[in-house]
């Protein structure tokens, strides 16, 4: 844990806003990892951002100054996963999921935040919205960036977009392990194992670090003991499908919440998925949008359309 605070140290101090990272205490004694960007502006609705499989609060870096100018940000550590705790998870995907909401409803309890616009990627993006499937009244607008787990699995496996190699390479150990188990038998080989699956990792990043930054954080995440990971599995089918698919609960959400669907244009996530939940929510605000030269990590591969569209969607909040 100690390596992963430093290299997250250096990542946190190219922030020019101010800002204060702690752990948030949970009533379960649990503790959530917390940064805090520009707290002073407590006028508007903060942003919550939720990281995907995986992530940290550090994968935001690109983001953060730029999403924090005219607002309070707040970003955690999903429980399980980067600084957090890592508790045991049940192992039911429903049990999994509600241990997940539940963890970031008493946060938001204990971090004193009345209503929130709540924005999440990938994993983090499935997660906000049972979060707000559960508390609609605690989210103003919620913000999907390229989400995970929704659509049902095609029978046609002709029907399946072809994921990266990366997704195969994790998909492959899945029956035998958790994910990410190739990283921790890697040991101090596995920061350059990051490099090789991920080398755009480093490019995505580059404008803030020329060294192998990026790749140490990732790998550092998810050294340590595979909590949130094993509670991943036990909600997926396999690396792209939910046992328990969002697209067959999202009418759940109240109507007057509005949704935003940000996808990449070169993602390996169906994004049919935009269509089909404006579909099932007819009488709601839902609007879907794909930046173009952007894949899965659409925060890092265009930082500054992504800011742009988000801080957009903030200001039609307040």
């Amino acid at each position: 844990m100690s390596q992963l605070k430093n290299v997250e140290a250096r990542i946190l101090q190219c922030l020019q806003n101010k800002f204060l990272a702690r752990y948030v205490s949970l009533p379960n004694q649990n503790k959530i990892w917390t940064v805090t960007v520009s707290p002073e502006l407590r006028d508007r609705t903060p942003l919550v951002m939720v990281h995907g499989f995986g992530g940290g609060v550090g994968l935001w870096i690109l983001n953060m100054d730029s999403l924090s100018t005219r607002r309070t940000l707040h970003t955690f550590d999903l429980l399980g996963f980067g600084r957090s705790s890592r508790p045991t998870f049940p192992r039911d995907p429903e049990g999994a999921e509600d241990e997940f909401v539940t963890s970031i409803e008493t946060w938001r309890e204990s971090m004193g935040i009345p209503s929130m616009i709540l924005l999440g990627h990938s994993l983090g993006g499935f997660l906000a919205t049972s979060y707000s499937i559960k508390y609609p009244d605690r989210v103003k607008h919620l913000i999907l960036v390229d989400p995970w787990g929704f659509p049902l699995r095609p029978a046609d496996p002709s029907q399946v977009r072809a994921p990266p190699t990366w997704v195969k390479a994790v998909a492959s150990v899945l029956g035998r392990s958790n994910p990410l188990a190739v990283l921790r038998v890697a040991g101090p080989w596995g920061p350059g194992l990051v490099q090789r699956f991920r080398p755009d990792f480093k490019r995505k990043f580059a404008d803030f670090f020329d060294d192998d930054t990026i790749s140490e954080y990732i790998y550092h995440c998810n050294a340590q003991n595979p909590s949130g990971e094993t509670a991943f599995k036990a909600m997926m089918e396999s690396f792209g499908w939910a046992r328990r698919p969002m697209l067959e609960r999202i009418h759940l959400i109240r109507k007057d919440v509005p949704i935003t669907m940000i996808y990449g244009a070169n993602t390996w996530i169906d994004t049919s998925t935009g269509k089909k939940v404006k579909l099932q929510r007819p009488d709601s605000y839902v609007r879907d949008l794909e930046i173009e030269g952007a894949s899965h990590h659409v925060y890092a591969d265009q930082p500054h359309i992504f800011n742009a569209v988000v801080e957009e969607i903030c200001d039609s909040v307040d």
